[in-house]
C-alpha cells in the first residue's frame, strides 16, 4: 500500500527518531512511503495566533503538496497538526471554493497514525516486545477533536511484555497546548505538573504519547522535577510509535 508521511515539524527536526520509528513500523506492514519535498509546516501556530491572512499562502502550499500529487491515504504523526489541515483548515478557505473543496478531499484521505494502523490496514499487533510498565497520555486534539480514543490503547494492549497501568485523568491537558504555553506559563506550568503527578502515581516506568509537543513538555517537566527532588526515579517518556517498533 503507498501513503504518504505527514511527520509534522517537531518530529522532521527535533525527534527524527519518532519519524524512524513510525516508518519502520509501517513498511513492516507492507506500505510503501514517500513524503512530499514541498511540505511543510501546517501553520497550526499561526492560526491559534490570529494571524489568519498570514496563514493562507502557508496552508495553501499543504494542500497543494498533498493534494495535487493525488495520494490515496496520507498518515499523520500528530493529532494537533491533523485537525487543523482537515478542520481548521475548512474554516480558513470558507471564501475559497477551490480550496475548501480541496481541503475537504483531503480530510477523506488524511488518518492518524493509530487510527491508520487499526482501523485502515486492521491490525493490532504489530509484532513488538517491550517487557516495562507503561502508561499513556491521552492527548487533547487526538481525544477530542478527532474522536481517536481506543486504536492507541490496542496497539498497545497488544505489545508482548507491555504492563498497561491506567493514570488517573488520562485526557487532560499536559498544558502545551500550541501557543497557550508560551501566552499562560504559569497556569500553563501548573498543568503540565498536575499530569506529572498523575503519571508517578500509577508507578509506571514509561509514559508514551501520540504527540510529540506534549511528550515535549511532559519530558521537561519531568526532568526539573527529578533536578528539584519531587521525582526520585527516572520515567522515560517515548512515542507510541518507539514503543510499536521496540523489540526489547
Amino acid at each position: 500500500m503507498k501513503i504518504a508521511f505527514f511527520p509534522m515539524c517537531m518530529t522532521d527536526m527535533m525527534y527524527p527518531e519518532i519519524g524512524i520509528a513510525a516508518v519502520n513500523v509501517l513498511e513492516r506492514l507492507g506500505c510503501e512511503l514517500e513524503m512530499p519535498e514541498d511540505q511543510v509546516c501546517c501553520g497550526q501556530g499561526l492560526i491559534n495566533s490570529g494571524y489568519t491572512k498570514e496563514m493562507i499562502p502557508v496552508a495553501k502550499m499543504m494542500v497543494d503538496a498533498y493534494y495535487k500529487s493525488e495520494y490515496e491515504t496520507i498518515v499523520s504523526m500528530s493529532g494537533s497538526c491533523m485537525n487543523a489541515i482537515v478542520n481548521d483548515y475548512q474554516v480558513l478557505f470558507k471564501d475559497d471554493p477551490e480550496y475548501l473543496e480541496r481541503t475537504k478531499k483531503l480530510k477523506e484521505r488524511f488518518f492518524e497514525f493509530t487510527d491508520f494502523i487499526v482501523n485502515v490496514l486492521g491490525v493490532t499487533d504489530v509484532g513488538a516486545s517491550f517487557h516495562d510498565t507503561v502508561t499513556y497520555h491521552k492527548s487533547c486534539h487526538l481525544t477530542r477533536l478527532l474522536g481517536i480514543k481506543e486504536p492507541p490503547l490496542k496497539l498497545l494492549e497488544a505489545v508482548e511484555g507491555l504492563e498497561y497501568i491506567e493514570m488517573e485523568h488520562a485526557d487532560r491537558c499536559c498544558g502545551f497546548g500550541g501557543t497557550f504555553s508560551f501566552k499562560q506559563p504559569v497556569i500553563a506550568g501548573e498543568m503540565v505538573y498536575e499530569k506529572c503527578q498523575t503519571i508517578i502515581d500509577t508507578g509506571a516506568n514509561v509514559v508514551c504519547g501520540a504527540d510529540a509537543p506534549c511528550l515535549l513538555n511532559i519530558r521537561g517537566a519531568l526532568g526539573r522535577m527529578r533536578a528539584d527532588g519531587r521525582l526520585d526515579r527516572d520515567i522515560r517518556v517515548m512515542h507510541i510509535a518507539q514503543i510499536l517498533d521496540s523489540k526489547e
